[in-house]
């Protein structure tokens, strides 16, 4: 029998997306045990479910908070000192979980650390145990990532710098060229371009990335993660959770997902573009406007998912 611990990033999505891999695993293998350690961000709850009939064989730990001080902190600072800050839990929960394995024979076999989690690798390394990168959004994301910190570590070429650039970028996981000025605000941003380009250095440390694709979905950019300098991938998407909630929302918020979905079977094939940008993304109302402008100009049907702030 065999132990894997999961450490997923703050936040729902992450969360959620790993108890279905957790799922998945855990019913193919009956000689496979798993513990998922949460970190609770200040601003939300804590993720009690551990109701048994997620599996037996899966359990679940809060771990302890870590304070970390926000005063003049940015977006990317915070996070990766929130995650670092709970290493020292994340060591104690791994070593009880170890000696409770030894106990019941299922050994510690590894620790899945999820995409910016990557500086509980250490904790593996200090176990001597394989790390797994959960990489929770796509291939192509994966790819870029890993292209861009490759053009910053091998060639000297910061992202950020990029900022005004008339570059078209040729990347490997994208069919057609990127210009570089479109690039995610955060990748042009000093700060932020540092620390998502250090964790995607650090996914080159690891036995293997998990990643939630498809090879039908993503077969080019999946094709490009084929180098002997990446890590082997594994799609292991889509990871949905198809069991009907319905008995546990109200009878309008029932009604509407069935509107949504009558319509959505409604449309001609291909035609719908789906916005949803995670637990935590928020826009204020200029971008909101501009994106509502966007879509309106383009003429395309649309599901939006909309975060209310």
């Amino acid at each position: 029998m065999r132990r894997l611990v999961f450490i997923p990033g703050p936040g729902i999505g992450h969360l959620v997306s790993t108890v279905e891999i957790a799922k998945q695993l855990a019913a193919r293998d009956h000689q496979l045990f798993i513990t998922v350690l949460i970190m609770k961000l200040p601003f939300d709850q804590l993720f009690t479910n551990t109701d048994a009939s997620i599996s037996r064989r899966i359990n679940f730990i809060n771990l302890p908070e870590a304070h970390v001080d926000t005063r003049n902190t940015g977006p990317s600072s915070f996070f990766k000192t929130f995650v670092e800050n709970h290493k020292t839990h994340v060591r104690a929960a791994v070593l009880e979980s170890s000696t409770q394995s030894e106990s019941n024979q299922a050994r510690l076999a590894g620790l899945v650390v999820d995409m910016f989690c990557t500086t509980m690798i250490d904790v593996a390394n200090e176990f001597g145990v394989p790390s797994y990168v959960f990489f929770t959004s796509n291939a192509g994301c994966l790819a870029f990532l890993l292209y861009l910190q490759k053009l910053r570590d091998e060639h000297g070429t910061d992202a950020a710098q990029l900022m005004d650039s008339e570059a078209e970028l040729a990347i490997p996981s994208f069919v057609n060229s990127l210009p570089a000025h479109v690039l995610p605000g955060v990748l042009l941003d000093k700060e932020g371009a540092t620390t998502f380009l250090n964790h995607a250095k650090r996914f080159r440390e690891t036995k293997g990335i998990l990643v939630n694709s498809f090879s039908e979905l993503e077969s080019h950019a999946l094709h490009s993660l084929s180098d002997d300098k990446t890590p082997p991938v594994y799609p292991v998407g889509p990871l949905l959770n198809l069991e009907s909630d319905d008995f546990h929302v109200s009878t309008d918020k029932a009604r509407q997902k069935y509107d949504i979905l009558r319509w959505l079977d409604d449309q001609p094939s291909l035609s719908v573009v789906f916005l949803c940008f995670g637990s935590m993304g928020s826009f204020g109302e200029a971008q909101v406007k501009e994106m509502a402008c966007a879509l309106e100009y383009g003429g395309f049907r649309f599901l939006w998912s909309l975060r209310k702030v």
